[in-house]
C-alpha cells in the first residue's frame, strides 16, 4: 500500500502496542477478522527498512541514508485483508519470512529510534486507516501514528513469556534458535524501546494495560473484541 494523502480521521482504530514478543501482532490481525478491519504491523515496515538497508550496504547509523531508504521503499503487503494469507514482497520479491528473524528485528529496533526514520514512516502508516476501520500494531500507534484512536490497548507480558512465544513460533516456523539468546534479545530490546528519546515504548495515557501472561490467544483477542464493543456503544 503506498501513502495516500486522505482525510479518513472519522475510521475507527484500535491501537495495540507493546513490547516484542508480547503477541500484539497475532492478536492484532486475529481482532482484524473478527471485525472485518484492515490490520497493520507497522513493525514490519521497520524490519523492512532495515533490511532493504543492509541489502544496498547503507550503514544503520546514518540516518539520512535510512530514512531515504525508508521513503523509497517498494513494497507490497499481501493479505492486508483480515481473511487473506500474509505476505511480504519488496523489489518483487517475497522477504516474509527473511524479515522475521531476531536479527532483522534487532536491526529494526536500532533503526527505530532515528528520528529521520520515522518520520519518513510516519504517513506510510497512516494511510492504512481506511474505512471500515484498522487494528493497528506496534510501538507507538496510540501514542504518536493514532493519537486519537478510540481505543488504545497495550499489551504485555512476562519476558520469559515472551521469550518462550517466540522460540515456539520461531521453531514452528523451522527457524533453529536458542531460548536463552532469545530471552536476552528481548531484555535487550525492551531497554532500547524504552530508552530512546523519540517515540519511547510507554502506554498512552487512555490506554487499557493487559498483562496476558498465561492467557491464550483467544483469550486475549475475545477480550480485546469486548473492548471494542463497549467503546462502540459510547461513540
Amino acid at each position: 500500500m503506498s501513502p495516500i494523502h486522505r482525510d479518513d480521521s472519522a475510521t475507527p482504530v484500535i491501537a495495540v502496542d507493546g513490547p516484542g514478543g508480547s503477541g500484539k501482532g497475532t492478536v492484532g490481525r486475529l481482532v482484524a477478522a473478527r471485525l472485518g478491519w484492515h490490520f497493520l504491523d507497522s513493525g514490519s515496515l521497520y524490519r523492512l527498512t532495515a533490511f532493504a538497508a543492509q541489502q544496498r550496504g547503507v550503514a544503520l547509523d546514518d540516518d539520512n541514508a535510512v530514512a531515504d531508504v525508508a521513503a523509497r521503499l517498494d513494497v507490497v503487503f499481501r493479505g492486508e485483508e483480515p481473511d487473506a494469507v500474509e505476505g511480504i514482497v519488496l523489489e518483487g520479491r517475497d522477504v516474509t519470512r527473511e524479515i522475521r528473524s531476531e536479527a532483522c528485528g534487532s536491526a529494526a529496533s536500532r533503526i527505530a529510534v532515528r528520528p529521520a526514520v520515522r518520520q519518513a514512516l510516519l504517513e506510510r502508516q497512516r494511510s492504512f486507516r481506511q474505512p471500515p476501520g484498522l487494528v493497528a500494531d506496534g510501538r507507538d500507534m496510540g501514542t504518536v501514528v493514532f493519537p486519537d484512536a478510540p481505543l488504545k490497548v497495550f499489551l504485555t507480558a512476562s519476558a520469559e513469556e515472551r521469550a518462550n512465544r517466540r522460540y515456539k513460533q520461531l521453531k514452528q516456523k523451522g527457524i533453529n534458535v536458542n531460548l536463552s539468546r532469545l530471552l536476552q534479545e528481548i531484555a535487550e530490546r525492551d531497554e532500547r524501546d524504552q530508552r530512546r528519546s523519540v517515540a519511547p515504548l510507554y502506554p498512552a495515557a487512555d490506554a487499557i494495560v493487559l498483562d496476558s501472561t498465561g492467557m491464550g490467544i483467544e483469550e486475549v483477542v475475545t477480550h480485546v473484541v469486548n473492548l471494542w464493543n463497549s467503546v462502540a456503544e459510547r461513540l
